[in-house]
């Protein structure tokens, strides 16, 4: 069931899922390609997550458009029920036909050993079934850059560290419960490292900064 918060004076936050799940995902991104291809006043930006997208608004000049309602939020909530989440032909989900982005990436990460014995795998198992699937970037955030990237195959799932490291290298490859990401700058971090890449995720002479963007698809290729 989809679901409209507003989460504050100039955002609300529609919800369409509260699971990890690539058909909720392409729902949410269908509903931020929509909404973006008919702009309100006042629309600021839009920022899509797993299971959910928040509109960013500017609440004086959407009370300038509509001044006979009660309040931004609620002429939104309305706005968006009718123009922009009935389901018609032409705005049902349809899978996503990005490019396959394939990063190159050195399977030697310091926890492979340990993440192999947990998970009762060979080291060169655990690289084969996170090599051969096809993962989908769900959403940046933590970090300027990091992209989620799910799901990850059940084999593979495994907790988070029962302590994070304080500082884990930029380009550490690492999994954690459904996901595996990429740390695009040096930072503390509890996921499981099992290698490293030189793939550039985020530079803020390029648009838009980060190199990846939720609703591409991406393959780790072993080097």
């Amino acid at each position: 069931m989809t679901t409209i918060t507003s989460t504050s004076e100039s955002s609300i936050t529609v919800t369409f899922g509260d699971k990890i799940d690539l058909d909720i995902h392409r729902k949410m991104m269908d509903f931020n390609a929509r909404i973006l291809a008919n702009p309100f006043p006042g629309l600021l930006s839009v920022v899509p997550a797993y299971t959910s997208a928040t509109v960013f608004f500017d609440p004086v000049l959407v009370k300038e458009y509509w001044p006979d309602q009660p309040s931004p939020a609620r002429v939104l909530h309305v706005f968006l029920e009718e123009k922009i989440l009935q389901p018609t032909i032409s705005n049902r989900s349809t899978p996503n036909p990005q490019t396959l982005i394939e990063i190159p990436v050195r399977y030697n990460g310091s926890d492979l050993p340990e993440v192999a014995e947990r998970l009762q795998l060979a080291e060169n198992e655990v690289v084969r079934l996170h090599t051969e699937t096809v993962y989908t970037v769900f959403m940046i955030g933590f970090l300027p850059g990091f992209p989620y990237l799910g799901p990850l195959p059940k084999a593979l799932e495994l907790p988070r560290r029962d302590t994070p490291r304080l500082r884990v290298p930029a380009g550490s490859v690492a999994l954690a419960g459904q996901q595996t990401g990429i740390y695009p700058q040096a930072s503390p971090g509890g996921w499981h490292l099992i290698g490293h890449t030189d793939f550039p995720l985020f530079n803020l002479a390029q648009n838009p900064p980060a190199s990846l963007q939720p609703g591409m698809r991406v393959q780790f290729v072993p080097v």
